[in-house]
């Protein structure tokens, strides 16, 4: 049974951007559009919702942007719409604009005000993870994880061409501020020799004395994965040199990892979040958050679906250990 009272729908992206965002937009607005209703793009995240930046959408305003990275409504971080205040002024935009529903794209941050805006206000919401941090429970993975590792492993594969040839040490700072997930991902697929996250306390001194001990047996070049939240390239690089006596550089990829064309991976999770979305708002289904699980789709309710914590730390890092 389809839900009459829905007749338009508003997205918005928010938080950190990632490659995919664009792809979910797509498949909300043109499922939207096959089902009758019509779609407004609310620009700049919650900060917009609060503003008034509301543009319509339609076909056209999505062609093309399957392959494209970022998000085309924009996205930012907003601390006012943490504030009752604030979230009362977007629910006035929200009846303004005649906004029946709303698709929220992001991480938990943005999941937390989707479920006030549910929860306090009635507001019917859904939430589609995108999070380059593969963090939140209720999904095996975020739309633009895979894309921000693959981006991640391709750099260090060259930067490995020019450890080995010079025979040096390199650190390798990789997002996560409080998630170590992409950080052990690409240091067990790039072939790294350690990985630093913000979840696990670090050895340093033991780090120091593998290295030396490599170096007399005749190991010339180390690739460690730093993830941004646990340690700064800058400082471990430093260290090393001053402790061991041998050349170090480090790398910082930063946000080259968020940007790029999604990868296939990316394109069609986020295509059957978006259209998911769409299809449990006509249901009557509100408060929900999509995500996928062993290809198949899941829905859970937006208050569980919270930071997830990452279950491989132990598990990668002894196999790092194992292959050093």
């Amino acid at each position: 049974m389809l839900n009459s009272s829905i007749r338009k729908i508003g997205i918005l992206t928010s938080g950190g951007d990632g490659p995919g965002m664009n792809a979910a937009i797509r498949s909300i607005v043109r499922s939207a559009l096959f089902r009758g209703l019509q779609v407004a793009g609310i620009m700049r995240g919650y900060q917009g919702l609060i503003d008034g930046d509301v543009v319509d959408l339609n076909h056209r305003s999505v062609s093309n942007i399957i392959n494209r990275g970022g998000t085309i409504l924009k996205t930012a971080r907003c601390e006012e719409f943490k504030t009752l205040e604030g979230q009362q002024k977007a629910v006035e935009v929200l009846k303004k604009y005649q906004i029946d529903a709303l698709v929220v794209i992001g991480g938990d941050g943005s999941y937390r005000g989707a479920h006030e805006l549910f929860e306090r206000f009635g507001v019917p919401t859904i939430g589609l993870p995108g999070t380059i941090d593969n963090d939140i429970y209720g999904t095996d993975q975020t739309i633009g994880c895979q894309t921000a590792i693959n981006t991640a492993i391709d750099s260090i594969d060259k930067i490995r061409d020019t450890a080995h040839s010079m025979e040096r040490i390199f650190v390798v700072e990789v997002m996560g501020n409080r998630s170590g997930y992409i950080a052990l991902q690409v240091a067990v697929a790039a072939g790294a020799e350690e990985v630093i996250v913000p979840e696990k306390n670090f050895d340093y001194e033991t780090l120091y004395q593998n290295i030396l001990e490599g170096n007399r047996k005749g190991k010339v070049s180390w690739i460690i994965i730093v993830s941004e939240g646990a340690a700064k390239a800058t400082v471990v690089a430093n260290q090393i040199t001053e402790k061991t006596g041998l050349e170090t550089r480090f790398v910082i990829l930063g946000h080259v990892q968020r940007g790029g064309s999604p990868s296939g991976h990316d394109r069609i999770l986020a295509t059957r979040l978006g259209s998911s979305a769409v299809d449990l708002l006509l249901k009557g289904q509100y408060g929900k958050a999509v995500g996928e699980i062993r290809d198949e789709l899941n829905i859970i309710d937006l208050k569980e679906a919270k930071k997830r914590p990452n279950s491989q730390i132990e598990e990668y890092c002894e196999l790092l250990r194992k292959l050093r």
